[in-house]
């Protein structure tokens, strides 16, 4: 991710509650250098998931989608945001995970988000667009509580905000880095059948990218782009195999653009002794094969919007849509093993794109990229 993501620019260095919620007063901050040498990034380990409130009662509630809380994606990446803003605030803070783990149904997580409010929040954060209909039963009932749609879009209440990134961007950085970095025969496979805005944004502002470096450097490269095996976001044998297969062709790096997917493409890549790159958060501690990914800013996006309706002392509704102007979107130069291109020269591309001097097209009806004209890739089956 870019230097400055949100989640180092909102603070200078780590403030922790005096109260039982929250890390210990001594935790230290992640160790890490940016452009600025006094700004600090959040230990997010350090602070404490567990908060235990005098009454019982918890003003700041996340609920995850399916799965568990340190799923190291959404779920995880969220909750790091709820915990490090009502650890500097000193707020009580909670997460609720619905019945049935990675087979939660809507009745799960309206129960889930019903127990929240019922324990107290004043804030409920909810990320995954599986939210949906649970958020459109519970809200309602709620007038006065908040509640955040992480990844989401504007449900048309007065208590509710979306909160959603321009995906494109960050998959555009790691098209154009991918390229750069030497890769001619690179992969995507996206998750929710062709069907997920966000998907297609990411995988749409990918071969943007792609195109883009291989213009500069004057060649062609091949793609293969496929929905196929990822409409329940889950891995599979049988996309493992596809995947595989792909690699045994000739692909260089996959694209992995659909949660659980990620694992397929894990044991595909590590088989293969082939690259992969991650999406929404950092994936390269869960495989060497990963060489960067397409990120947002969760934690620092969610730290934000609690801060506005705090500070604000009203209700937030509508959407927002956070990308590289907000420093919400990017990938991790930090843990990336490109060799070839500098971040020097990915700063200077992250620039041209929060000026507006490079504009990524966010069309989400693009499932096909290869019906787009982009003149220097060659998409293969």
């Amino acid at each position: 991710m870019k230097k400055k993501l949100l989640s180092i620019l909102l603070i200078l260095a780590m403030v922790f509650c005096f109260a039982a919620c929250g890390s210990s007063n001594d935790a230290p901050a992640d160790d890490q250098s940016g452009d600025n040498a006094e700004e600090t990034a959040i230990n997010y380990e350090a602070i404490d998931d567990n908060c235990e409130s005098e009454d019982g009662t918890y003003q700041i509630a996340m609920v995850t989608d399916v799965g568990q809380l340190k799923d190291g994606s959404f779920n995880q990446f969220t909750w790091n945001g709820c915990k490090a803003y009502a650890s500097q605030n000193d707020k009580t803070y909670k997460y609720y995970q619905p019945a049935n783990g990675a087979q939660a149904t809507d009745e799960d997580r309206i129960k889930a988000m019903t127990d929240a409010c019922e324990a107290g929040a004043e804030v409920l954060v909810t990320p995954g667009f599986l939210q949906e209909t649970a958020l459109k039963e519970v809200a309602p009932k709620y007038p006065e509580v908040q509640f955040i749609f992480v990844d989401g879009w504007d449900l048309g209440l007065d208590n509710l905000v979306g909160v959603n990134y321009q995906e494109e961007q960050a998959g555009y950085l790691a098209g154009y880095a991918a390229v750069m970095e030497g890769y001619t025969k690179l992969g995507f496979s996206g998750g929710g059948g062709g069907s997920n805005p966000a998907c297609i944004r990411y995988g749409y502002g990918y071969a943007q990218g792609a195109n883009a470096a291989a213009a500069e450097k004057d060649e062609t490269v091949e793609m293969r782009y496929s929905w196929e095996h990822g409409s329940s976001f889950s891995d599979s044998p049988e996309l493992t195999a596809m995947l595989k297969g792909w690699y045994e062709a000739g692909t260089e790096v996959i694209f992995m653009c659909g949660g659980s997917m990620f694992n397929s493409g894990k044991d595909a890549a590590e088989a293969e002794e082939a690259s992969l790159i991650g999406v929404d958060v950092d994936q390269s501690g869960l495989s060497e094969a990963v060489v960067t990914s397409a990120m947002k800013d969760l934690a620092g996006s969610v730290m934000l919007t609690l801060g506005q309706y705090y500070d604000g002392g009203k209700l937030l509704n509508g959407a927002m849509t956070l990308g590289a102007a907000d420093d919400a979107v990017g990938i991790p130069t930090d843990t990336w093993s490109m060799e070839n291109w500098s971040v020097e020269d990915y700063n200077a591309l992250y620039a041209k794109i929060k000026s507006g001097e490079i504009v990524v097209d966010d069309d989400s009806s693009v499932a096909d990229p290869s019906t787009a004209g982009l003149e220097n890739i060659t998409f293969v089956k």
